[in-house]
């Protein structure tokens, strides 16, 4: 039989939104916020000549600038004051993770609660400042190697790194906003809505290839159903758990029966998240970066010259031996981030601690080692399943040439943001629902 929670939750309809004011007003808010975020992607950083930018970026299609690019909306290919994105605080974030898990003494922060998350965060926007500081004087460099700088003087480096910094913490400061009186993760709203403003642009190409005859009509339809297909697998494996079932001991109730609680332990599919494409990504297009960032400057005929050419060439998207490292580094990732944020040593201890165990398993060692032997096995599936997603729509890019903008780790985060998004809104629009109840009940208990 449904519970209560369940009929309302089936009863949640378009009457109910127009009646939640406050959802709506946290709508408009993200939305607003959104809005001047496009608009910031194309304020220019200063001393940059127009021009000559627009020939550099017809000249250099792809590597990591383009995934930057992707990621903040085209605001790198503008050199916004945007044009890092929120990738720095993404970078900082993870570091910052992998060393509370690693390091004894933020380790300990971690464990203080809210106070101990305040200084991690603090950490973290740190970092953050660090990286955009790094990643402007190289935003920088580029722009005077590349010569689209009118003036590249110290002034014009000085200018660049502090706009960038300015941009990437008020874009995180934008992100904030959205978190608190907005509606969904502020900060993957953002990153989600760099990705799809890249949609028009890649939908006009495509059909304006096959109404010049370019592209085929099989190749139009094919990337339609690849894109549906890999949407319902995402959205099917991200949701995916192997729930362990945890009994806790009999306890007596108010009527004198003794109750066995029970409960479960849900171990995701897919518990890196986007992280292990990302990484392995980053790393393969590292030589390509520095290439770009050189510019001229490398001669080719040297030793290191011909080092960075033969790396690109074989590393480029579509190689098959940059597709068989791609797929070794996301399935590394997987196990590795994995064995990073969920430690079956410590979950076994502190469900031994609340008198938890699983049924036929012993507490203690024996629960860590049956927590490890499922987890190693979900993370299998897991990584398979990440592994193709992100392949397939490189395979397709070789094959076919036409570059999809949403393969991969782009469609990942796309995919996770929306049901994350879609999520939220339900849960306001059932607490809506339960304020109307309590209200109305109320009201009969005056009119009695």
């Amino acid at each position: 039989m449904a519970s209560n929670a369940d009929n309302l939750a089936s009863n949640l309809s378009l009457a109910n939104f127009s009646k939640a004011t406050e959802l709506k007003k946290r709508i408009w808010f993200t939305v607003g916020v959104l809005i001047a975020f496009r608009f910031l992607s194309f304020v220019p950083l200063p001393g940059i000549d127009p021009v000559a930018l627009a020939s550099f970026v017809e000249r250099t299609q792809g590597g990591i600038l383009g995934m930057f690019n992707m990621f903040s909306g085209g605001a790198l290919e503008n050199y916004s004051l945007i044009s890092l994105g929120l990738m720095p605080y993404i970078t900082a974030s993870i570091v910052i993770q992998l060393a509370a898990a690693l390091h004894p003494s933020l380790a300990a922060l971690k464990k203080e609660g809210a106070s101990g998350r305040q200084k991690l965060n603090q950490y973290t926007r740190y970092g953050t400042v660090f990286l955009t500081v790094v990643q402007g004087f190289f935003i920088a460099r580029n722009a005077e190697v590349q010569g689209f700088a009118v003036d590249p003087s110290t002034m014009f480096y000085v200018g660049c790194i502090i706009s960038l910094v300015g941009g990437t913490m008020f874009l995180l400061w934008m992100g904030e906003q959205i978190t608190s009186r907005g509606i969904g993760n502020g900060v993957s709203l953002i990153i989600m809505a760099g990705i799809v403003a890249q949609f028009p642009g890649f939908t006009a190409n495509m059909f304006t290839g096959y109404s010049e005859g370019t592209i085929g009509t099989a190749v139009v339809i094919g990337f339609i159903v690849m894109v549906i297909a890999l949407i319902l697998i995402i959205c099917f494996f991200e949701r995916a758990q192997r729930r362990l079932l945890i009994q806790y001991p009999k306890r007596a109730t108010q009527r004198g029966m003794m109750q066995a609680d029970r409960s479960h332990l849900p171990l995701k599919l897919n518990t890196a998240g986007v992280i292990p494409p990302i990484f392995a990504s980053s790393l393969l297009l590292l030589p390509l970066t520095i290439s770009q960032f050189a510019g001229e400057s490398v001669d080719s005929d040297s030793t290191t010259g011909g080092v960075i050419d033969f790396l690109n060439f074989y590393l480029q998207h579509g190689q098959p031996i940059y597709m068989l490292l791609y797929a070794a580094g996301i399935i590394f990732f997987c196990f590795f981030y994995t064995a990073v944020v969920f430690n079956p040593e410590e979950t076994s201890e502190n469900l031994k601690k609340n008198g938890g165990f699983i049924p036929g398993i012993r507490p203690g060692k024996r629960t860590a080692d049956y927590l490890d032997y499922v987890l190693t096995r979900v993370t299998v599936v897991g990584a398979i399943y990440l592994t193709l997603v992100c392949v397939i729509p490189e395979y397709m890019i070789a094959q076919t040439g036409i570059p999809l903008f949403l393969g991969g780790t782009s469609l990942l985060i796309v995919v996770n943001v929306t049901v994350d998004t879609i999520s939220q809104v339900q849960s306001h629009l059932l607490a809506h629902q339960y304020g109307d109840l309590i209200k109305k009940a109320k009201l009969k208990g005056r009119n009695r």
